[in-house]
């Protein structure tokens, strides 16, 4: 099973060599079996990668992740239809009713809220807060009609980082958490077109001008897991996100979870829960969703 999530900083030419990806740095080759990779991260602006190296990538399923200027990512390239059930599956997708669709964004959503909950919990915010927060993830319904994830993220990054705290606001832990959100997102949607599912029609997100509706819903409750990454090992004294911070960030992916009772990294998680979404589609059956908890990182952490 695939494992790797290959950050190239700067690469002179990613080709083909074999069953490999070969990657000149400084005319010196360096190979890495693609049996072993999940993604690739490409960062800096004098790489060539060809054509052949490609279409390989998508025959393993593995997702290219391209990052601007700012190594914020920017760009998905995915493979096209791999699985040997896509047409059925798509099918499937695009008939699911708005009841199937809002009962189990409740029990998705309700994942993320927990999460933060929890977070917060380990940040030591202070008890009303904490109150505030259940009470408003115990008011969630089907759909969240109410927006209830709205409220609870207000008094969430309020109570992280006090109430001027804006997600658009030049800072450290916002770079890091742009970065940090844009990898699962990269390697959610790189499960989900494995799945045979597309990624444009989601459960909650419709953007119209969004290509990854479903990874965004799916995503979810893995951002406050995110949230405790890069509070415990990248937000520091330091003004930008560094170089070692990115591959710490990126190393989140490896780490592992407990869920349903196994350890498991993150990546091979989203597997199973892409899975049990897709179970829980098909069967009417909300309750089939595995549960992605924070307490069960932190405790594989400690």
């Amino acid at each position: 099973m695939a494992w790797r999530i290959v950050h190239i900083k700067e690469g002179d030419v990613l080709r083909l060599r074999l069953d490999s990806i070969e990657i000149f740095k400084l005319d010196n080759p360096y190979r890495i079996p693609l049996s072993d990779i999940s993604m690739i991260v490409l960062e800096g602006n004098r790489t060539t990668i060809t054509t052949k190296l490609l279409s390989r990538l998508s025959e393993n399923n593995i997702g290219l992740v391209i990052c601007d200027d700012k190594y914020l990512p920017v760009g998905m390239y995915l493979p096209y239809g791999q699985h040997h059930h896509t047409a059925k599956r798509v099918i499937n997708q695009s008939s699911w009713t708005d009841e199937q669709k809002e009962d189990v964004w409740q029990r998705v959503v309700k994942q993320k809220m927990d999460n933060q909950v929890s977070f917060a919990k380990y940040k030591g915010v202070e008890q009303e807060r904490l109150e505030l927060m259940e009470d408003l993830v115990s008011n969630l319904v089907s759909g969240d009609k109410t927006n209830r994830e709205g409220h609870v993220a207000k008094v969430y990054f309020d109570s992280l980082y006090g109430k001027s705290f804006t997600r658009d606001d030049d800072c450290l832990v916002n770079y890091a958490m742009n970065f940090g959100y844009a990898i699962v997102r990269s390697c959610m949607a790189r499960v989900v077109v494995g799945s045979g599912l597309i990624t444009m029609l989601g459960i909650f997100h419709h953007n119209e001008f969004n290509s990854y509706n479903l990874a965004d819903d799916l995503m979810e409750p893995y951002r406050p897991l995110m949230d405790y990454w890069i509070n415990k090992y990248v937000i520091d004294d330091e003004e930008y996100l560094s170089y070692e911070s990115r591959r710490n960030i990126i190393s989140f992916m490896h780490k592992n979870i407990i869920v349903n009772g196994q350890k498991m990294t993150i990546d091979n998680s989203m597997q199973n829960f892409v899975a049990s979404f897709i179970s829980a589609m098909d069967s009417s059956d909300p309750d089939s969703i595995l549960k992605i908890e924070l307490k069960n990182f932190i405790g594989e952490e400690s």
